[in-house]
Protein backbone atom coordinates (compact mmCIF):
# COMPACT_ATOMS: atom_id res chain seq x y z
CA UNK A 1 0.00 0.00 0.00
CA UNK A 2 1.73 3.78 -0.77
CA UNK A 3 -1.77 5.72 0.00
CA UNK A 4 0.22 9.00 1.66
CA UNK A 5 -0.85 9.52 5.42
CA UNK A 6 -3.03 12.81 5.97
CA UNK A 7 -0.10 13.99 8.13
CA UNK A 8 2.70 13.38 5.15
CA UNK A 9 0.13 15.13 2.12
CA UNK A 10 2.00 18.62 2.64
CA UNK A 11 5.70 17.04 2.56
CA UNK A 12 4.48 15.05 -0.71
CA UNK A 13 3.08 18.06 -1.80
CA UNK A 14 6.80 20.33 -1.25
CA UNK A 15 8.46 17.35 -3.29
CA UNK A 16 6.55 15.70 -5.65
CA UNK A 17 7.63 11.71 -6.17
CA UNK A 18 8.26 11.55 -10.09
CA UNK A 19 8.17 8.02 -9.40
CA UNK A 20 4.67 8.22 -8.62
CA UNK A 21 3.52 10.59 -11.93
CA UNK A 22 -0.43 9.21 -10.82
CA UNK A 23 -1.63 11.55 -7.62
CA UNK A 24 -5.35 11.40 -7.04
CA UNK A 25 -6.25 14.37 -4.39
CA UNK A 26 -9.51 13.57 -3.02
CA UNK A 27 -11.44 14.38 0.27
CA UNK A 28 -14.41 15.86 2.11
CA UNK A 29 -12.61 19.64 2.39
CA UNK A 30 -13.59 20.54 -1.20
CA UNK A 31 -11.50 23.84 -0.64
CA UNK A 32 -8.57 21.50 0.36
CA UNK A 33 -8.65 19.65 -2.70
CA UNK A 34 -9.05 22.27 -4.97
CA UNK A 35 -5.90 24.25 -3.41
CA UNK A 36 -3.34 21.25 -3.36
CA UNK A 37 -4.32 20.62 -6.84
CA UNK A 38 -3.29 23.66 -7.82
CA UNK A 39 -0.19 23.67 -6.19
CA UNK A 40 0.36 20.10 -7.71
CA UNK A 41 -0.02 21.76 -11.62
CA UNK A 42 2.09 24.87 -10.78
CA UNK A 43 4.95 21.98 -9.35
CA UNK A 44 3.98 19.77 -12.89
CA UNK A 45 3.98 22.25 -15.60
CA UNK A 46 5.92 25.74 -16.79
CA UNK A 47 2.62 27.43 -17.71
CA UNK A 48 -0.48 26.39 -16.68
CA UNK A 49 -2.10 28.53 -18.94
CA UNK A 50 -0.41 26.77 -22.29
CA UNK A 51 -3.08 24.15 -23.51
CA UNK A 52 0.13 22.46 -25.34
CA UNK A 53 1.82 21.64 -21.53
CA UNK A 54 -1.22 21.05 -19.63
CA UNK A 55 -4.49 19.55 -20.86
CA UNK A 56 -7.80 19.37 -18.84
CA UNK A 57 -10.14 16.29 -19.09
CA UNK A 58 -13.07 16.14 -17.38
CA UNK A 59 -14.72 12.61 -16.09
CA UNK A 60 -17.53 11.56 -18.22
CA UNK A 61 -14.93 11.76 -21.74
CA UNK A 62 -12.65 9.37 -20.10
CA UNK A 63 -15.34 7.24 -18.66
CA UNK A 64 -16.30 7.39 -22.58
CA UNK A 65 -13.12 7.04 -24.49
CA UNK A 66 -11.06 5.36 -21.37
CA UNK A 67 -7.98 4.76 -24.35
CA UNK A 68 -7.67 8.98 -23.91
CA UNK A 69 -5.81 9.50 -20.72
CA UNK A 70 -3.02 6.82 -21.34
CA UNK A 71 -2.80 8.65 -25.11
CA UNK A 72 -2.24 12.28 -23.69
CA UNK A 73 -0.25 11.16 -20.94
CA UNK A 74 1.93 9.68 -23.78
CA UNK A 75 1.39 12.70 -26.13
CA UNK A 76 5.59 14.44 -26.25
CA UNK A 77 5.12 18.16 -25.59
CA UNK A 78 4.66 20.11 -29.07
CA UNK A 79 7.39 22.84 -28.12
CA UNK A 80 9.03 21.10 -25.30
CA UNK A 81 8.80 21.42 -21.61
CA UNK A 82 6.72 19.74 -19.32
CA UNK A 83 3.51 18.55 -19.42
CA UNK A 84 0.30 17.24 -17.17
CA UNK A 85 -3.13 15.89 -17.71
CA UNK A 86 -5.85 17.18 -14.98
CA UNK A 87 -8.36 14.97 -14.77
CA UNK A 88 -11.74 16.05 -12.89
CA UNK A 89 -13.28 12.63 -11.78
CA UNK A 90 -16.66 13.77 -11.48
CA UNK A 91 -19.30 10.73 -10.74
CA UNK A 92 -18.29 8.39 -13.42
CA UNK A 93 -15.88 5.73 -13.10
CA UNK A 94 -12.86 5.80 -14.16
CA UNK A 95 -10.37 3.44 -13.40
CA UNK A 96 -10.23 1.88 -16.25
CA UNK A 97 -8.59 5.08 -17.67
CA UNK A 98 -6.30 5.74 -15.23
CA UNK A 99 -5.19 1.51 -14.97
CA UNK A 100 -4.02 1.40 -18.46
CA UNK A 101 -1.50 4.63 -17.48
CA UNK A 102 -0.85 2.77 -14.24
CA UNK A 103 0.23 -0.13 -16.83
CA UNK A 104 2.87 1.68 -19.17
CA UNK A 105 6.22 1.58 -18.65
CA UNK A 106 6.83 4.87 -17.39
CA UNK A 107 5.69 8.25 -18.03
CA UNK A 108 7.23 12.10 -17.63
CA UNK A 109 3.76 13.17 -17.79
CA UNK A 110 1.84 14.20 -14.22
CA UNK A 111 -1.58 13.30 -14.23
CA UNK A 112 -3.37 14.86 -11.41
CA UNK A 113 -7.13 13.53 -10.40
CA UNK A 114 -9.30 15.92 -8.66
CA UNK A 115 -12.41 13.97 -7.05
CA UNK A 116 -14.60 14.27 -3.97
CA UNK A 117 -15.07 11.81 -0.78
CA UNK A 118 -14.57 8.67 -2.02
CA UNK A 119 -15.70 5.71 0.29
CA UNK A 120 -12.17 3.37 1.07
CA UNK A 121 -13.60 0.57 -1.73
CA UNK A 122 -14.02 3.09 -4.43
CA UNK A 123 -12.25 2.05 -7.59
CA UNK A 124 -10.46 4.70 -8.20
CA UNK A 125 -9.14 5.56 -4.81
CA UNK A 126 -8.43 1.46 -4.44
CA UNK A 127 -6.69 1.57 -7.54
CA UNK A 128 -4.63 4.96 -6.64
CA UNK A 129 -3.69 3.43 -3.05
CA UNK A 130 -2.12 0.15 -4.37
CA UNK A 131 -0.50 1.19 -7.10
CA UNK A 132 3.49 1.77 -6.77
CA UNK A 133 3.80 4.32 -9.39
CA UNK A 134 0.77 6.38 -7.94
CA UNK A 135 -0.33 8.52 -4.28
CA UNK A 136 -3.27 8.82 -3.15
CA UNK A 137 -4.01 12.24 -1.32
CA UNK A 138 -6.47 12.66 1.29
CA UNK A 139 -7.84 16.12 2.02
CA UNK A 140 -10.22 16.03 5.14
CA UNK A 141 -11.50 18.93 7.47
CA UNK A 142 -9.09 21.01 9.23
CA UNK A 143 -8.05 20.16 12.79
CA UNK A 144 -7.79 23.10 15.38
CA UNK A 145 -4.01 22.70 15.25
CA UNK A 146 -4.62 22.99 11.17
CA UNK A 147 -6.48 25.83 11.70
CA UNK A 148 -4.41 27.48 14.37
CA UNK A 149 -1.24 27.14 11.72
CA UNK A 150 -3.41 28.53 9.12
CA UNK A 151 -4.59 31.39 11.12
CA UNK A 152 -1.15 32.41 11.86
CA UNK A 153 0.56 31.46 8.56
CA UNK A 154 -1.91 33.52 6.88
CA UNK A 155 -2.20 36.62 9.51
CA UNK A 156 2.13 36.35 9.21
CA UNK A 157 2.16 36.61 5.36
CA UNK A 158 0.02 39.83 6.00
CA UNK A 159 2.81 41.43 8.49
CA UNK A 160 -0.06 40.80 11.40
CA UNK A 161 0.07 39.43 14.90
CA UNK A 162 -3.04 37.69 16.52
CA UNK A 163 -4.08 38.11 20.09
CA UNK A 164 -4.49 34.24 21.84
CA UNK A 165 -7.97 35.05 22.46
CA UNK A 166 -8.55 36.26 19.04
CA UNK A 167 -7.54 33.02 17.57
CA UNK A 168 -9.13 31.38 20.11
CA UNK A 169 -12.37 32.80 18.82
CA UNK A 170 -11.15 32.34 14.97
CA UNK A 171 -10.87 28.72 15.37
CA UNK A 172 -14.43 27.70 15.99
CA UNK A 173 -15.55 29.79 12.82
CA UNK A 174 -13.03 28.68 10.30
CA UNK A 175 -13.08 25.15 9.17
CA UNK A 176 -14.96 22.49 6.95
CA UNK A 177 -13.69 24.07 3.56
CA UNK A 178 -9.58 25.62 3.28
CA UNK A 179 -10.39 27.83 0.87
CA UNK A 180 -13.08 29.77 2.27
CA UNK A 181 -11.56 29.80 5.90
CA UNK A 182 -8.29 31.44 3.51
CA UNK A 183 -10.08 34.20 2.26
CA UNK A 184 -12.10 34.97 5.54
CA UNK A 185 -8.47 35.53 6.77
CA UNK A 186 -7.63 37.47 4.12
CA UNK A 187 -10.47 39.70 4.46
CA UNK A 188 -9.73 39.65 8.39
CA UNK A 189 -5.96 40.80 7.25
CA UNK A 190 -7.22 43.28 5.23
CA UNK A 191 -9.16 44.90 7.38
CA UNK A 192 -6.38 45.27 10.04
CA UNK A 193 -3.52 46.37 7.96
CA UNK A 194 -1.54 48.16 9.00
CA UNK A 195 -2.33 48.14 13.24
CA UNK A 196 0.18 45.24 13.32
CA UNK A 197 -1.90 43.13 15.46
CA UNK A 198 -5.76 41.51 14.97
CA UNK A 199 -8.11 41.58 18.28
CA UNK A 200 -11.51 40.05 19.13
CA UNK A 201 -13.06 43.26 17.81
CA UNK A 202 -11.73 43.07 14.45
CA UNK A 203 -12.93 39.76 14.28
CA UNK A 204 -16.49 40.73 15.28
CA UNK A 205 -16.44 43.16 12.90
CA UNK A 206 -15.05 41.38 9.42
CA UNK A 207 -15.47 37.49 9.98
CA UNK A 208 -19.31 37.57 11.14
CA UNK A 209 -20.28 39.67 8.53
CA UNK A 210 -20.60 36.16 5.79
CA UNK A 211 -23.80 35.39 8.24
CA UNK A 212 -27.05 35.78 6.05
CA UNK A 213 -30.37 37.83 7.79
CA UNK A 214 -31.95 33.76 7.65
CA UNK A 215 -29.07 32.81 9.83
CA UNK A 216 -29.09 35.36 12.19
CA UNK A 217 -33.37 35.58 12.69
CA UNK A 218 -32.80 31.54 12.96
CA UNK A 219 -29.37 32.25 16.05
CA UNK A 220 -31.93 35.44 17.27
CA UNK A 221 -34.90 33.54 17.76
CA UNK A 222 -32.67 30.94 20.31
CA UNK A 223 -31.06 33.28 21.71
CA UNK A 224 -34.40 35.03 22.65
CA UNK A 225 -35.90 31.70 24.15
CA UNK A 226 -38.15 30.88 21.63
CA UNK A 227 -37.79 26.73 21.21
CA UNK A 228 -41.41 26.55 19.85
CA UNK A 229 -40.34 29.10 16.29
CA UNK A 230 -36.57 27.44 15.83
CA UNK A 231 -38.15 25.03 13.57
CA UNK A 232 -39.68 27.37 11.53
CA UNK A 233 -36.42 29.21 11.36
CA UNK A 234 -34.26 25.87 10.48
CA UNK A 235 -36.49 25.03 7.79
CA UNK A 236 -35.95 28.38 6.07
CA UNK A 237 -32.28 27.81 6.81
CA UNK A 238 -32.03 24.34 5.38
CA UNK A 239 -34.37 25.74 2.01
CA UNK A 240 -31.46 28.65 1.63
CA UNK A 241 -28.89 25.00 1.72
CA UNK A 242 -27.18 27.11 4.27
CA UNK A 243 -24.64 24.68 5.60
CA UNK A 244 -23.86 23.65 9.02
CA UNK A 245 -20.83 25.28 9.91
CA UNK A 246 -22.53 28.29 8.78
CA UNK A 247 -25.36 28.04 11.65
CA UNK A 248 -22.46 27.42 14.22
CA UNK A 249 -20.43 30.85 12.35
CA UNK A 250 -23.23 32.80 13.16
CA UNK A 251 -23.88 31.41 16.58
CA UNK A 252 -20.41 32.46 17.68
CA UNK A 253 -20.40 35.55 15.47
CA UNK A 254 -23.82 36.68 17.80
CA UNK A 255 -22.71 35.15 20.85
CA UNK A 256 -19.84 37.33 21.27
CA UNK A 257 -21.87 40.55 20.39
CA UNK A 258 -24.10 39.71 23.18
CA UNK A 259 -21.53 39.26 25.55
CA UNK A 260 -19.90 42.62 24.52
CA UNK A 261 -22.68 44.04 24.91
CA UNK A 262 -24.04 42.74 28.56
CA UNK A 263 -20.29 43.44 29.73
CA UNK A 264 -20.89 46.88 28.72
CA UNK A 265 -24.34 47.44 30.52
CA UNK A 266 -23.24 45.02 33.21
CA UNK A 267 -20.16 48.22 33.87
CA UNK A 268 -22.91 50.64 34.01
CA UNK A 269 -21.79 52.76 30.96
CA UNK A 270 -24.15 53.83 28.75
CA UNK A 271 -25.76 51.51 25.64
CA UNK A 272 -28.37 51.26 22.76
CA UNK A 273 -28.93 48.55 20.45
CA UNK A 274 -29.27 51.92 17.61
CA UNK A 275 -25.69 53.18 17.93
CA UNK A 276 -24.02 49.60 17.26
CA UNK A 277 -21.61 49.30 14.23
CA UNK A 278 -22.51 48.23 11.91
CA UNK A 279 -26.17 48.66 12.37
CA UNK A 280 -28.49 46.41 13.16
CA UNK A 281 -31.39 45.19 10.89
CA UNK A 282 -34.70 46.24 12.05
CA UNK A 283 -36.09 42.95 11.79
CA UNK A 284 -33.86 41.83 14.22
CA UNK A 285 -33.78 44.19 16.97
CA UNK A 286 -36.40 43.20 18.83
CA UNK A 287 -35.36 39.90 19.41
CA UNK A 288 -31.73 40.80 20.26
CA UNK A 289 -33.58 43.11 23.05
CA UNK A 290 -35.08 40.33 24.25
CA UNK A 291 -31.79 38.45 24.20
CA UNK A 292 -29.99 41.06 26.29
CA UNK A 293 -32.61 41.22 29.09
CA UNK A 294 -32.47 37.31 29.34
CA UNK A 295 -28.81 36.37 29.68
CA UNK A 296 -25.89 37.84 31.69
CA UNK A 297 -22.67 38.13 30.29
CA UNK A 298 -21.35 35.36 32.92
CA UNK A 299 -24.28 32.96 31.45
CA UNK A 300 -23.01 34.32 27.67
CA UNK A 301 -19.35 32.98 28.89
CA UNK A 302 -20.44 29.47 29.71
CA UNK A 303 -22.65 29.48 26.49
CA UNK A 304 -19.51 29.89 24.83
CA UNK A 305 -17.69 26.85 26.14
CA UNK A 306 -20.54 24.92 25.62
CA UNK A 307 -21.55 25.93 21.77
CA UNK A 308 -17.22 25.18 21.04
CA UNK A 309 -17.86 21.80 22.01
CA UNK A 310 -20.63 21.11 20.11
CA UNK A 311 -18.78 22.67 17.39
CA UNK A 312 -15.92 20.20 17.70
CA UNK A 313 -18.28 17.22 18.06
CA UNK A 314 -19.87 18.38 14.60
CA UNK A 315 -16.98 18.32 13.10
CA UNK A 316 -15.66 14.92 14.28
CA UNK A 317 -19.11 13.63 13.28
CA UNK A 318 -20.10 14.93 10.41
CA UNK A 319 -22.91 12.74 9.34
CA UNK A 320 -25.09 13.97 12.76
CA UNK A 321 -23.44 17.75 12.46
CA UNK A 322 -26.77 18.76 11.48
CA UNK A 323 -28.47 16.96 14.60
CA UNK A 324 -26.09 18.57 16.59
CA UNK A 325 -26.66 22.45 15.28
CA UNK A 326 -30.40 21.94 15.95
CA UNK A 327 -29.26 20.82 19.64
CA UNK A 328 -27.23 23.25 20.61
CA UNK A 329 -29.32 26.03 19.11
CA UNK A 330 -32.72 24.09 20.92
CA UNK A 331 -30.06 24.14 24.11
CA UNK A 332 -29.74 27.64 23.97
CA UNK A 333 -33.60 28.56 23.47
CA UNK A 334 -34.26 26.44 26.44
CA UNK A 335 -31.87 28.15 28.78
CA UNK A 336 -33.24 31.20 27.48
CA UNK A 337 -36.34 30.93 28.73
CA UNK A 338 -35.55 29.51 32.34
CA UNK A 339 -33.37 32.48 32.89
CA UNK A 340 -36.60 34.44 32.86
CA UNK A 341 -38.68 32.42 35.21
Amino acid sequence: MVAVKARDVDSFLARPDPARPVVLVFGPDAGLVSERVNALIKASVDDPNDPFSLVRLEGEELSAEPARLAEEAQTIPLFGGRRAVWVKAGSRNIAPAVEAVLALPGSECRIVIEAGDLRRNSPLRSLCERAKNAAALPCYPDTEKDLARLIDSELRAAGLAVKPEARAMLVPLLGGDRVASRNELRKLALYALGRGEVDVDDITAVVSDASTLALDELVDTAFAGRPADLEAQLAKVRAAGSPVGSIFFAAQRQLAQLHKWRTTIESGASFSLDGVQPPLHFRRKDLVETALKQWNAARLASAMAELADAVLASRRTSALAGTIAERALLSIAVKARRSVA
